[in-house]
């Protein structure tokens, strides 16, 4: 059996390919083997970025293998340390996720979308939280979704369970851009080259920041900033790269930025 996680590195920016046929769907080894690939790209200082994507042209991912399931995998079971797909519990990932959805994204699937922090749709690609046919629940999309869309389309799409196009999808915000499938990678990687190229450290402190204020009030959340109670505001502050941005800027040139 081949390896269902494959990765492409290429300087500062990682691919990792969702690669089991015949649709690319996630049982608890695959899951536990993309959180290990997922928490070792976060904590290595080299990389900057990852994309995420799935093998083929019809499918991005549908979920949970339930083929697997009625093998014996257990859907409470051991997922690993990201949780579900490997990103979706992943503590302190502050660095940025391109999810390139090549095809078919459904229930979790598309939930693992969602914990990307930026998608491209291939023009082809079809989505839907069908969870609620079945009896479950879209757990992890109830918590995500309302976030990224407006509340009474995520709550249509969670209640109905329908199938909606990648055009709906930029309609309503969901994807940042639609890309012709043929295309997609070459897009994904020159967006992904141009963070890459960016400043990491600013990077950890938007993640951190955006997580930080999501339950809390607006001056809480200014007040933990400014006061540099959060680890990545602290360590931008404190940085070199703070201050070659600022010599950089003065002296009207692209700034070369480190990571520390």
């Amino acid at each position: 059996m081949t390896n269902p996680v494959k990765t492409r590195r290429d300087g500062a920016i990682l691919e990792v390919t969702l690669d089991r046929p015949k649709a690319n769907a996630i049982d608890l080894i695959t899951s536990r083997e993309m959180g290990e690939v997922f928490a070792a790209f976060r904590d290595d200082p080299e990389l900057r970025v990852a994309i995420l994507t799935g093998a083929g042209e019809k499918f991005f991912c549908p979920g949970w293998d339930l083929k697997a399931a009625a093998d014996g995998d257990a859907v409470d079971g051991d997922y690993g340390v990201g949780g579900f797909g490997g990103l979706q519990e992943l503590r302190d990932m502050n660095k940025p996720v391109i999810a390139a959805v090549n095809g078919i994204a459904c229930g979790g699937g598309l939930e693992l979308a969602l914990s990307a922090d930026m998608i491209l749709s291939a023009d082809h690609a079809t989505f839907a939280l069908p969870e609620i046919r079945s009896g479950t629940v879209a757990d992890a999309a109830s918590v995500k979704l309302p976030k990224r869309i407006p509340y009474h389309i995520a709550m249509e799409l969670l209640l109905t369970g329908r199938w909606f196009d990648a055009e709906e999808a930029h309609r309503w915000g969901l994807v940042n851009e639609i890309v012709p499938g043929e295309q997609l990678m070459e897009r994904a990687w020159e967006l992904a080259r141009l963070l890459a190229s960016g400043p990491p450290l600013v990077y950890a402190a938007i993640k951190e920041i955006v997580r930080d204020a999501e339950d809390a009030k607006f001056q809480d959340a200014m007040n933990r900033i400014t006061k540099r109670q959060l680890r990545s505001v602290d360590v931008l502050y404190s940085s070199e790269d703070q201050m070659e941005g600022a010599r950089a800027f003065a002296e009207k040139r692209d700034p070369v930025w480190k990571g520390k």
